[in-house]
């Protein structure tokens, strides 16, 4: 996930897309901020990662396992999900539609 996680960044940051992963810990010792920010940099991650340690954005938007892709469009609707790796061609598609949006 985090391969295609990076493509779409570079690809269409500049179009309008912003990546934000979400990780939400599965066992206890993937809540230390230290562990994510090395993990980051060690994947070279360069979009933004929220800790949600709490599972508060996991619940917000309904989430229940991992990994959950979503797609919100700029009024902050939700508007594609996507749980489980694979469907990259079905959720690069749907990024384009979004980005043909914005007018």
């Amino acid at each position: 996930m985090i391969p295609q996680l990076r493509a779409w960044h570079d690809t269409y940051g500049k179009a309008g897309l912003t990546v934000v992963g979400v990780h939400s810990p599965e066992f206890f010792w993937e809540r230390s901020y230290d562990r994510v920010a090395a993990a980051t940099k060690k994947l070279a991650i360069l979009y933004p990662v929220v800790q949600d340690n709490d599972f508060a954005i996991w619940k917000r938007f309904g989430v229940w396992a991992w990994p959950t892709t979503l797609l919100v469009d700029r009024q902050g609707i939700v508007r594609y999900r996507h749980i489980g790796e694979g469907a990259y061609d079905e959720t690069e598609e749907m990024i384009r539609r979004l980005l043909a949006e914005r007018g």
